[in-house]
């Protein structure tokens, strides 16, 4: 089922169909955050799907993709009659649900500490929140700005925006350690801030793999991106 928000919304988007041949990172993320994903489902600002798939490996009754652009909503590939879909924000839901995720979406919302309040008022007892997004306020570029993310997070400023919400933080690690080398090694020889495909394509291949050896061994201290899981106790 697709309800129309209230207002229609338009994203660039540009970079969605890139990032969606990410197989090996989004393996990697998904197998972290595993053990928090159960129940009634949703994900917050599901752009074209990209993640769908990766998300119907978890133990779930229903999984419901939320997008504020109509446009990339409809590209969103429906995965049997256990997911559905919905174009606008959390806004625009009524219901609760045992999972609540921000799959590099978080970053993109000016009020950030407002959403994940929200998001807390849509949680069931013992749900979970769980955000992926970019990581340190160094490292953001044109590329950032142009796909329209507001900020990127440290663990004090995801910390922060998580403050007014009353959730218990359950974890919080960086990820992608070999791809933070990468990243900063680009800003110092490239002139231009966005990547290629063909960038893409070598950071997950082989970026990627190096990085889920070294992460665990760092002790998930330094990364490109950062991940955290809230749950909501009562």
């Amino acid at each position: 089922m697709i309800m129309a928000a209230h207002l229609p919304y338009r994203y660039a988007g540009f970079e969605l169909a890139i990032f969606e041949k990410a197989l090996h990172w989004k393996r990697y993320w998904s197998s972290l955050i595993a053990p928090y994903v159960s129940g009634d489902v949703l994900e917050v600002g599901a752009g074209i799907g990209a993640n769908t798939e990766a998300l119907t490996q978890f133990l779930h009754q229903s999984c419901t993709s939320l997008e504020p652009d109509a446009t990339l909503a409809a590209q969103i590939r429906m995965r049997g009659p256990r997911h559905r879909k919905r174009i606008g924000t959390l806004a625009d839901v009524d219901e609760s649900f045992d999972t609540i995720l921000y799959i590099d979406v978080l970053e993109h919302i000016e009020d950030d500490r407002a959403e994940l309040l929200q998001a807390a008022d849509h949680l069931t007892p013992g749900g979970h929140v769980i955000a992926l997004s970019p990581a340190h306020a160094a490292l953001y570029t044109s590329f950032d700005k142009a796909i329209g993310h507001c900020r990127r997070y440290s663990k004090a400023s995801l910390e922060e925006a998580a403050s007014p919400s009353g959730l218990r933080l359950v974890k919080m690690q960086y990820l992608d350690s070999a791809g933070l080398l990468a990243s900063a090694a680009n800003r110092l020889v490239s002139s231009t801030p966005t990547p290629s495909e063909w960038q893409i394509l070598v950071w997950d291949r082989y970026l990627v793999p190096v990085s889920r050896v070294l992460d665990p061994l760092l002790r998930y201290s330094v990364g490109k991106s950062i991940l955290a899981v809230w749950k909501r106790e009562f």
